[in-house]
């Protein structure tokens, strides 16, 4: 694997584990709560009912996790092609468009400097664009495929609705659920509910779910950090707009003279590819523990220590030794919500937990 490739499987499993971490109360799907005095279970049960949804917004996602910033002057390497975007995540505010029309139908648009990232789904069929690199990538989804997370790439940043239905999975007694409160967010009154960690063991604080009270969208998530009243992630609408958006925003075409690449994940395709060396069996995460101690880890070969070694440079060293100290059996890097340790024979682990845990966990 090269360290274009390797780098961001240090960083990544920050993103995924670091704002969902938190175990909260499951429901059947409820109508959205408007009236007076809901209970939490009603606040978090009607996030449900918001899948069909249509509407467009503007959300902002700022991240103080602790990570140092990236390095500079090294002049666009293939170190920093493959890990500026997710790194940039971590260290950085962003400011995207959003456009929604049920659960098969969404565009994501992140602009950057004199650049622009887009994720388009409609239907089966996910478009990413990278305005920079003048890369197009087809994905043809699963029938089972969810949310445009569901196995293909993203623009780098995520939205309440993703956290959020991560989020409302499960319940444990580890956790502290508040009454609802009513806030408003990007001008919609919404129900604010706050779920606290009893357990010492984790580096989560609180994390807050602001849901629309007319249709349970999710608003807004904010994670705190234990023992911190600053938001260490915070992603939310700063304006919203209810209603159908164009149907032109969900087809996309690549530019004349983009760089298109495919992948194929549809359910025909698997089937043909049984028994052509497409076996992915052992590929996929291992969680251990429960609740706030969830620890994922991925399987031997995600972090090629040796790869990199054979193809490392100033840079990657240099963003390497930022990232991470050496530690029993591998390196670590320790944010201020999530751990990540990369151990010697290759695997990567993640938690909401110090990095002792994840030391711990991998023996």
């Amino acid at each position: 694997m090269k360290k274009s490739a390797w780098l961001p499987a240090v960083i990544a499993p920050v993103v995924v584990a670091g704002a969902v971490a938190a175990p909260v109360i499951a429901n059947a799907a409820a109508d959205p709560v408007a009236g007076k005095d809901p209970t939490a279970a009603d606040v978090l049960a009607s996030i449900a009912a918001s899948r069909d949804a249509q509407y467009s917004g503007t959300l902002s996602q700022t991240s103080d996790l602790g990570l140092p910033e990236l390095p500079t002057g090294s002049g666009g390497s293939s170190l920093e092609d493959g890990a500026s975007d997710v790194l940039g995540l971590l260290t950085a505010s962003h400011t995207a468009r959003v456009y929604v029309d049920g659960p098969d139908k969404q565009r994501f648009q992140l602009t950057q400097q004199l650049a622009e990232q887009d994720v388009v789904r409609n239907g089966s069929d996910v478009w990413t664009w990278d305005s920079a690199e003048r890369e197009a990538v087809h994905v043809t989804l699963p029938d089972r495929a969810g949310t445009p997370t569901a196995g293909t790439p993203t623009a780098g940043s995520t939205t309440p609705a993703e956290v959020a239905d991560r989020a409302v999975q499960a319940i444990t007694p580890a956790t502290r659920v508040s009454d609802p409160t009513a806030v408003r967010v990007a001008g919609q009154d919404a129900w604010q509910v706050t779920l606290t960690p009893r357990s010492d063991d984790t580096l989560v604080g609180s994390v807050r779910l602001a849901v629309d009270q007319q249709t349970g969208l999710p608003l807004r998530v904010t994670v705190t950090a234990a023992g911190q009243d600053d938001p260490a992630f915070q992603v939310g609408f700063t304006d919203l707009d209810y209603g159908a958006p164009a149907a032109r925003l969900f087809d996309f075409t690549p530019p004349s003279g983009a760089e298109v690449r495919t992948e194929d994940l549809s359910d025909e395709h698997r089937q043909g590819s049984r028994g052509h060396g497409d076996d992915r069996r052992g590929t996929e995460p291992t969680v251990t523990g429960s609740g706030w101690g969830t620890v994922v880890e991925l399987p031997t070969g995600t972090a090629d220590r040796s790869a990199l070694d054979a193809d490392a440079d100033a840079d990657a060293s240099g963003l390497l030794d930022q990232l991470t100290k050496p530690v029993d059996g591998g390196r670590a890097v320790q944010t201020s919500l999530v751990s990540v340790y990369l151990t010697d024979d290759g695997r990567v682990l993640a938690g909401a937990v110090p990095a002792s845990a994840l030391v711990a966990a991998a023996k």
